[in-house]
């Protein structure tokens, strides 16, 4: 965020007066092992990173660097119950069937309804 390599010890205190002066504080954020941002169906990973947290006008703001990793995830459907009863009631079929239809059609009432037309 804020540059300060090869920068003078001199000028980083300057910059760090500067920044105190428009309401802005960096800190370090110690202890942190592990930082995960969670996607729909994947997952970035960082271990050990160096964290910083800069508070500007009540707003905190993350830096964050290290190796990053990404994993895929397996992203688990769930079918609310009033969907397969919805589906089950138009169609006339079992609940069974309605919630194996929804499940193949990833969870479209649309589609379902009518497949089992």
């Amino acid at each position: 965020m804020i540059p300060s390599a090869g920068m003078n010890p001199k000028q980083l205190k300057q910059m760090q007066r500067a920044m105190k002066q428009m309401g802005m504080d960096m800190k370090d954020v110690k202890g942190v092992s592990e930082v995960i941002i969670k996607f729909k169906n994947k997952e970035v990973v960082i271990n050990n990173p160096k964290v910083n947290v800069m508070n500007f006008m009540g707003q905190d703001t993350y830096q964050i660097s290290g190796k990053a990793k990404e994993r895929k995830t397996e992203v688990e459907l769930v079918i609310p119950d009033d969907d397969v009863e919805l589906v089950a009631t138009q169609t006339g079929v079992s609940s069974e069937e309605a919630k194996k239809i929804l499940q193949e059609t990833n969870g479209d009432l649309a589609e379902a309804i009518l497949r089992l037309s």
